[in-house]
């Protein structure tokens, strides 16, 4: 199945259950026909913990003191600045309940097979008569959940379950059971959730719909015996504790049930016919075939993991995160956990962190022509701008917006104080955030209104924040913060970190592009021109720190110093090739550390950039092969399937991208990085930063490169050795062969 997985027994574990959602609600599928376990995630539901009415402390009275003091040399300094503030972990993701059909007696004859197909987001289960179908409404917002066998052969009792693992104490449960109508039975299952904190809970409704038998209502839910179909309309909502909003619920859950003038068929057909556009259109428009082993391609995706890595299972992981990031991203982009959890006790609070993970999981999502993606991330930057205003004002005094390094979806106020983890002095984070907006921007034509705007803010929150050092106007980054590493020979805060510098110029340069009229812009170029060079070590490495008493510490698994290789292809083997090749140095010495998945991605995506296929094939291959991924195909954070997490998952379709295919707005690149084991294939739908769509085939002998561009245009084309230019004539096809060298 290149485009769905299946396996041949239900899930065992909630990390294997295959998922399904549409960015707001999302179903964890265990497919057991005995007992149907549907959990059910929403994107808003974090539990209260008391950091979400904490703002930033007021540090700004004591920046001046540690500045002067890093700059004299006190590598400690940074220490003293936000010490004796506690480090709060947002408010944690966690799972609603899970919506159960035990039947009795349970199903044991006929063969099983459970599977998603992606190109629909629908999970289906199967054993001898007995048929289970779920998906999650991209149209109605709605999870859709069909079980049925022959005629009266459906007994079960149904129940919203809470018993999930980690549940904490202090929750209060309240729940209804009401049967409505008869002939097709219709009922009412509710389960309010209230949290301990008394301000805040969440409500889900589910519309139980039963063709044939009979249906009674239990201590815990309903009964159904001798049924031949049922059908489960769900829907979960956080909200104040004063409301209630189960009846306004139930009452949505009618209308989508109801039949209509238009379509007198069932309600799944009509809820699925309408889910079908919106979800097929997004997913189809772009995928990769890599000519794999048809025999291969059939295999259950837990055998397919288990071989050795190959075509087939590069074919099926591509289609797979782009399904799950698709499928993860709609209210908000995806966490850490995507949009799926099955235990309250989720790692890192199941947050977005912005300093790597969901930058990693959504670098695919301008070039893959997925602007769902990209429209989702935009919410969530432009949803927490006023408290990253506050951030710059609390914590430097300055004006403009400072990103934190952890959210919740709610609060985007930096609360991350520790002393190992000073990410408080870490003020890289709006760059990297709006960079996947511009992306969107540069490829699909159709800027953001907000994003200009944005810029400026951040280029403002840098004309207050750099400080003047030297002769010649020269500005420093202090204190600065390279995520989430420091010196061997010093502390983590510091002076100049390679990152913040290459955010700041990328910031000031940018915002003054974007915004060409405004009267800073020239200060901000001129600004930009003022910061440090980039400092190249004695090893012959990109420094991770410009001051040269800093040494560097290599065992670790963020690349933050190789920023900007990538994302930002300031430094890059065309422009800039004697920075590149200490770049390159740079990965070379660069160790694994925990050997955490978004490292090894990380490590990927840079190599690339870098044309060093080899090495983004070996980092490729210690995910493949390091036990990284359930069965469901979605990722861990640790080999040995340790800590579910969806950086390995989401990042994947983008290190591959990046293997095959590079563009900025004026520059193609074809083939920089191929990966080993994969001589033949087809990439089709990308997006390029120029504005074009390219479909982009290669083989042993010949490399083909079909683009259309909406607009006239000349870029420059890198295919191999050879560079020249190209001239794109607007609406038109261009077909670019060449011969494919080794």
């Amino acid at each position: 199945m290149r485009h769905g997985t299946w396996e041949p027994r239900p899930a065992g574990r909630w990390e294997d259950a295959f998922l399904s959602g549409n960015g707001r609600h999302g179903a964890m599928v265990y497919g057991d026909a005995g007992d149907e376990r549907v959990v059910v995630n929403h994107h808003t539901l974090v539990c209260p913990n008391g950091s979400e009415t904490v703002g930033p402390p007021e540090l700004a009275a004591g920046l001046r003191e540690l500045q002067d003091a890093l700059l004299a040399g006190d590598t400690a300094a940074a220490e003293r600045f936000g010490a004796g503030h506690p480090h709060l972990w947002v408010q944690p993701f966690h799972p609603a309940y899970q919506v159960r059909v035990r039947r009795t007696p349970a199903v044991a004859a006929g063969t099983y097979r459970r599977e998603v197909d992606f190109t629909s987001g629908v999970v289906t289960a199967v054993r001898g008569a007995w048929r289970s179908e779920v998906f999650v409404s991209r149209a109605d917002d709605v999870i859709v959940h069909r079980t049925r066998t022959e005629p009266g052969g459906l007994s079960a009792d149904l129940t919203l379950d809470e018993q999930l693992p980690g549940l904490p104490a202090g929750l209060r449960f309240t729940r209804t059971a009401i049967l409505e109508h008869e002939g097709p039975c219709t009922a009412l299952l509710s389960l309010r959730t209230d949290y301990p904190n008394g301000r805040t809970s969440f409500t889900g409704t589910t519309l139980v719909t039963v063709t044939g038998g009979s249906t009674t209502r239990t201590r815990s839910g309903l009964r159904v015996t001798d049924a031949s179909e049922v059908l489960l309309l769900t829907r979960v909502e956080r909200h104040p504790a004063h409301l209630d909003p189960a009846a306004d619920q139930a009452a949505a859950l009618r209308v989508l049930a109801a039949p209509t003038a238009a379509h007198t068929d069932g309600a799944y057909s009509r809820l699925l016919e309408r889910h079908l556009p919106p979800h097929r259109d997004a997913y189809a428009r772009a995928g990769l075939s890599l000519e794999a082993d048809p025999g291969e391609r059939e295999l259950p995706g837990s055998e397919l993991l288990r071989r050795p890595a190959g075509p087939a299972l590069l074919e099926r992981l591509f289609a797979a995160g782009r399904y799950h990031l698709l499928s993860s991203s709609g209210v908000l982009p995806p966490r850490l956990v995507g949009l799926w959890t099955g235990d309250w006790n989720t790692a890192w609070s199941g947050a977005f962190t912005t300093n790597a993970n969901l930058n990693l999981q959504i670098a695919s999502a301008a070039v893959a022509a997925l602007p769902e993606v990209s429209a989702a991330h935009a919410e969530l930057v432009h949803g927490q701008f006023d408290d990253w205003r506050d951030n710059a004002r609390a914590l430097f005094g300055a004006r403009g917006v400072v990103a934190p390094s952890h959210t919740d979806g709610e609060s985007g106020h930096t609360r991350h104080f520790e002393r190992a983890y000073p990410l408080h002095l870490w003020t890289a984070g709006a760059d990297w955030l709006l960079l996947p907006l511009l992306d969107e921007a540069l490829a699909g034509g159709a800027p953001d209104p907000r994003l200009a705007p944005a810029l400026t803010e951040v280029a403002t929150f840098y004309e207050d924040f750099l400080v003047p050092v030297g002769p010649g106007g020269r500005v420093a980054v202090v204190p600065s913060y390279s995520p989430e590493n420091r010196p061997a020979n010093a502390s983590w805060g510091t002076v100049d970190a390679t990152m913040d510098i290459a955010a700041a110029r990328h910031a000031l340069t940018t915002a003054a592009a974007h915004n060409p009229g405004h009267p800073r812009a020239p200060h901000w170029r001129d600004l930009a021109g003022r910061l440090p060079d980039y400092r190249v070590n004695d090893d012959g490495a990109l420094a991770e720190w410009a001051p040269g008493g800093l040494k560097d510490n290599n065992d670790h698994r963020h690349l933050s110093h190789l920023y900007p290789v990538w994302p930002l292809d300031e430094i890059n083997p065309y422009d800039t090739p004697e920075l590149a090749a200490a770049a390159h140095r740079a990965l070379a010495l660069r160790g694994a550390e925990n050997d955490s998945a978004h490292g090894h991605l990380h490590t990927a995506l840079v190599a690339a950039r870098l044309r060093d296929g080899d090495r983004a094939g070996r980092a490729l291959g210690q995910v493949l092969e390091g036990d990284f991924f359930h069965d469901s195909l979605m990722s861990a954070h640790y080999p040995g399937r340790d800590v579910y997490n969806a950086d390995a998952a989401h990042a994947l379709p983008a290190v591959l991208i990046e293997c095959l295919v590079q563009s900025t707005p004026s520059r193609l690149v074809l083939l920089p990085a191929p990966l080993p084991g994969c001589p033949a294939g087809t990439l089709r739908g990308v997006r390029t930063r120029f504005g074009a769509r390219l479909d982009l085939s290669w083989h042993d002998e010949c490399v083909t490169a079909v683009l259309r561009s909406p607009a006239d245009r000349t870029v420059e084309v890198v295919a191999g050795t050879d560079r020249f230019p190209m001239t794109l004539v607007a609406d038109e096809k261009h077909v670019l062969s060449f011969p494919r060298r080794a």
